[in-house]
């Protein structure tokens, strides 16, 4: 893949003496009650820039994409932020901790050439909607700038390319920028300006495919800003809108954690245990394993210790029970039946099977409101006993291998099929692009 280094606009440390004020999550997890915290933290936190508020009286010339657009020009002129001397590659970690461990996943940043899905070596694993992309475009349109990074995995079992800029690293004197975000994990970057290290990544990534991981909307977005400069007659081959700001994190880094993203599901019919257990019918075996919300760390161990993607555990609110269920022949036959769109593999993953096979297919709810998705075990508990869910279900995430696989095939799973934790957090690099 074409990566390139870049002079970044950064955060001037004789304006902002702490990092951990100003940055912040993906704009695309950031509620109402997150933005007013993050606007109250500090005047000039990036939150300004990824996500401006809207106002009631926003109409065509003031809004928030002028809004943010005059913020970063005020910002650029107040020294607020100032531009890099020297392009370089930026190395980030994140030190963070889950389930009792520690863990350091280790990345970098770059430019990386946007050329569209099924052109080039980036590949997605996941479907997008056009609102989201005409968001993104009319923020980039209006200032010119990515604020926060694509998350992008590519093959490296040998840590070659990673090693090349850790060697760069470690033969320097200078201390990284470091910063904390609201979950306390911890964000460290360096910058490599060595244009020996820096041509040695690049052309170690040159033979690299990168796959998607977090960030579709926006890599998307990048080439369609890019085809509306091209429109302009003003993009020449090395133009900055070619490229888009990504973290590139190999898939065999240890610190590569895929969480699981449970579903609650409101306004479906409410069925017991029993009741759902026949809607279910021959496609699944069913076993009761728990009662009440409470059970649900109980039954996610189990499945766990399954480890099998059609291990699904099913609550039905009517008698309040837990139901762990598992894949047969027929239900394998009747998910080749209602899923003839898309490859064998896709037909495998647990998310595939929820959606399409249980919820759509057996349960007959096609059009069924959005659920409500949770990460974490608690969360389902919580969100069980404040909220009406008729049914909630724990599910297995894809691994990185299905996101590769199903990647090359060409094929996109069903949204929130993997979590990656932690977040990249915006505010270390910004990329002009112009």
């Amino acid at each position: 893949m074409e990566i390139r280094p870049f002079a970044a606009y950064r955060y001037n440390a004789e304006k902002i003496t702490s990092l951990s004020e100003v940055v912040a999550p993906p704009y695309d997890v950031i509620d109402d009650a997150m933005q007013d915290a993050l606007y109250a933290k500090h005047p000039n936190n990036v939150v300004r820039l990824i996500l401006d508020k809207m106002l009631p009286t926003d109409d065509a010339e003031n809004n928030r994409y002028t809004r943010t657009a005059k913020t970063l020009a005020e910002w650029k002129e107040n020294g607020v932020i100032v531009q890099e001397e020297k392009p370089a590659i930026y190395v980030y970690h994140q030190v963070f901790e889950t389930e009792g461990k520690a863990f350091t996943r280790k990345g970098f940043m770059c430019r990386c050439r946007a050329v569209p899905f099924g052109y080039g070596m980036v590949y997605p694993h996941e479907i997008t909607m056009s609102g989201p992309k005409l968001d993104r475009l009319m923020l980039t349109t209006a200032c010119k700038m990515n604020f926060s990074q694509i998350f992008g995995l590519y093959p490296d079992e040998e840590n070659a390319v990673q090693r090349i800029l850790e060697d760069s690293v470690a033969a320097s004197v200078t201390a990284p920028l470091e910063a904390t975000d609201h979950l306390g994990v911890i964000h460290r970057m360096w910058v490599v300006d060595d244009p020996v290290a820096v041509a040695a990544a690049v052309k170690a990534m040159e033979p690299k495919p990168i796959f998607i991981a977090d960030g579709h909307h926006r890599y998307e977005t990048a080439c369609n800003y890019r085809l509306q400069v091209g429109d302009m007659g003003v993009l020449t081959d090395d133009h900055p809108a070619n490229y888009v700001l990504m973290v590139c994190i190999a898939m065999e880094d240890p610190g590569l954690i895929v969480m699981p993203t449970h579903r609650l599901f409101p306004g479906l019919p409410e069925l017991s245990s029993g009741e759902l257990a026949a809607k279910l019918g021959d496609c699944f075996t069913t076993e009761v394993v728990g009662q009440g919300p409470d059970d649900a760390s109980k039954v996610w161990d189990r499945i766990e210790t399954e480890n099998r993607q059609d291990a699904i555990g099913l609550y039905a609110a009517k008698d309040k029970t837990w139901l762990l269920t598992k894949l047969t022949e027929t239900g394998r036959a009747r998910m080749s039946e209602v899923a003839t769109d898309h490859h064998p593999e896709w037909r495998e993953l647990g998310v595939s099977l929820l959606h399409r096979l249980i919820v759509e297919t057996l349960l007959d709810q096609p059009d069924h409101a959005k659920p409500t998705y949770v990460h974490l075990v608690l969360e389902v508990v919580t969100e069980l006993k404040n909220g009406d869910y008729p049914l909630a279900a724990l599910v297995m995430p894809a691994t990185v291998g299905h996101i590769k696989s199903l990647s090359l095939l060409g094929d996109r799973m069903p949204a929130k099929s993997t979590y990656f934790y932690p977040k990249l957090i915006a505010g270390f690099v910004f990329n002009p692009l112009e």
